[in-house]
């Protein structure tokens, strides 16, 4: 069912967002600091270097591209290349870098942050605004993950890694407030840790798991695993719905945290992959609104 997309190996790959306006699908390696970009139409990749760590990027409105840099959140000009940092919510905490990040159905910016060395509850997660100004959400997480909202845009569905749950908040669409906690899912740990996450048009969600060999597909509702897609390598990181129709589901995987014999096992690592005309279709991805 799965197959390569593209044979690139990404040490942490992560993140990938569906642009349906021009066809092109953006994901990072997060700790080689590079957007990457393939255009499944004509079999182009691309890469940006941008000689720092990125935790995630989002598409924006006016085709522009936001990314969660260490240096700080920046809107990249897709057209001249110029960067303009935005706003940097802990440039005062150097241990931490963004981890993932996605736009919700208003067009702010939802961002994660972690310790690079993964210490617990040194996180938080943070909504960019279209003013540009950054609110705090939740603090004290640790890999702070998957993010996906209903398609009603009143829930809110979360991942803090080494918790194996996902956590749903009551959303308010008006002005990005969460309350009302509570747990959906949980995982367990012999299936591997979640990590990123969407979510289909019919409200499941689908979770890449980290250590798992598998991504799976789950009903927020009851908490049931409807499906497991098996894969060819241990770290599955994150996935989104893409292609015209948005019926291919592409998947980020990681390097990160195999010995030598588990590449040596695993030489897909870190590669893109697809499972074209997946039976399932998606929801297109928010946009950025800058004010």
């Amino acid at each position: 069912m799965v197959s390569i997309a593209v044979k690139h190996a990404c040490f942490l790959g992560e993140g990938p967002v569906w642009d349906s306006k021009t066809g092109w699908l953006y994901w990072v390696d997060i700790l080689a600091g590079d957007i990457h970009r393939f255009k499944p139409d004509t079999g182009e990749f691309k890469t940006t270097e941008l000689n720092q760590m990125v935790g995630a990027v989002a598409l924006c409105a006016n085709g522009d591209i936001l990314a969660a840099l260490q240096n700080g959140l920046t809107i990249i000009d897709q057209h001249t290349g110029q960067w303009i940092c935005i706003n940097h919510p802990e440039k005062h905490l150097l241990q931490n870098r963004f981890n993932d990040g996605k736009c919700d159905p208003a067009g702010r910016f939802w961002i994660g942050t972690m310790a690079i060395d993964e210490s617990p509850g040194a996180g938080s997660l943070y909504m960019l605004g279209a003013d540009g100004v950054l609110s705090l959400k939740i603090k004290g997480t640790t890999i702070s993950n998957g993010m996906a909202w209903s398609a009603d845009y009143q829930t809110f569905y979360y991942i803090d890694t080494p918790t194996l749950q996902v956590v749903a908040y009551d959303f308010n669409i008006i002005d990005g407030s969460i309350s009302n906690k509570r747990t959906v899912i949980t995982i367990d740990e012999k299936d591997g840790y979640p990590d990123g996450m969407t979510i289909d048009s019919e409200g499941m969600l689908w979770i890449a798991h980290w250590g798992g060999w598998q991504v799976t597909r789950r009903n927020p509702a009851t908490g049931e695993t409807l499906f497991k897609l098996p894969m060819p390598v241990a770290n599955v990181t994150s996935c989104t719905f893409g292609g015209d129709n948005l019926t291919d589901l592409y998947i980020t995987t990681a390097q990160k945290g195999l010995s030598t014999d588990e590449l040596a096992q695993q030489p897909g690592a870190g590669y893109l992959y697809v499972w074209k005309n997946c039976g399932y279709k998606g929801l297109p991805a928010f946009e950025y609104q800058a004010d």
